[in-house]
């Protein structure tokens, strides 16, 4: 196939890496910026730069771009894309961007299927990607409701396969949307808090595997996840909520020296994580 892909910063960059180096398929690509398609070029991720030609080249489009930028890039392309042409997402986020984008590809004659491969670092741009950032992972595919060709699912599933994802998983926007609340956006959320403490300028000499556990994900790119919790707002809010109710519990309980209190909700969370992961 010819793939373009729109947007070559960690994701973008990573999957044109990896496409590059473990199949046969020519990968073209777009990027706002000259010197970030000049390293993709000159290190072997993409074959051409050809700009928004690539785009009526492509048997498949990925857009690797903020939600709002994947909109916006959509709606204001749409005659470019070939009909028939299967283009995707690697958004954090489903409902808004299959909502805003599945009425256009269907006013086009392309066809959409919202993505979001389940992998990614603490760095971003395209000099933190790498070929084996997918190696295991699931890759999450949100056809629209109304169906979607099969071929087009199968297309992005054998690609995401052939590239080292251990899994697809199949599901809605809304499903999506609620789980990576959890999974993923409450983390960073969490870390966010947790590195704002007073004490964490103190904390070399002092911290080891659990320090690190935690703040890991503090080194967010802070352009990128306001849009990716704004847009999940209702289910992440949810999370945030039960958050502060488990803190307010386990806070309550060791000012005023509950052992038992401590012990239960402490023998109840290793519980759940033995038996969940």
């Amino acid at each position: 196939m010819n793939i373009t892909i729109v947007g070559l910063g960690l994701i973008g960059g990573s999957l044109a890496k990896a496409i590059s180096s473990r199949t046969q398929h020519t990968v073209f690509g777009i990027d706002r910026d000259p010197k970030v398609l000049d390293l993709a070029l000159s290190d072997g991720a993409i074959r051409h730069d050809i700009g928004l030609k690539a785009l009526g080249q492509s048997d498949l489009i990925v857009l690797a771009l903020y939600p709002g930028q994947c909109i916006d890039f959509v709606k204001q392309n749409a005659s470019r894309i070939g009909k028939g042409t299967v283009v995707t997402d690697v958004c954090g986020v489903k409902k808004s961007v299959c909502e805003a984008i599945a009425p256009v590809a269907k006013e086009a004659g392309f066809l959409f299927v919202g993505g979001h491969p389940m992998a990614g670092r603490e760095q971003y741009g395209f000099e933190a990607a790498k070929e084996d950032l997918f190696d295991g992972a699931s890759y999450v595919l949100t056809p629209s409701a109304g169906g979607v060709d099969d071929k087009a699912v199968d297309v992005i599933r054998t690609l995401a396969l052939s590239i080292g994802c251990g899994r697809v998983v199949l599901t809605t926007p809304e499903d999506h949307d609620r789980r990576i609340a959890y999974t993923s956006q409450l983390p960073h959320v969490l870390a966010a808090a947790y590195v704002n403490s007073p004490t964490c300028p103190m904390h070399v000499g002092y911290s080891a595997g659990s320090y690190l556990d935690v703040s890991r994900v503090a080194r967010i790119n802070e352009n990128l996840w306001p849009e990716l919790f704004i847009q999940n707002r209702d289910a992440l809010t949810t999370e945030i909520d039960y958050l502060i109710e488990n803190l307010t519990q386990m806070r309550q309980a060791v000012a005023s020296q509950d052992v038992d209190a401590l012990t239960d909700a402490l023998r109840h969370s290793r519980m759940r994580k033995e038996t969940y992961g």
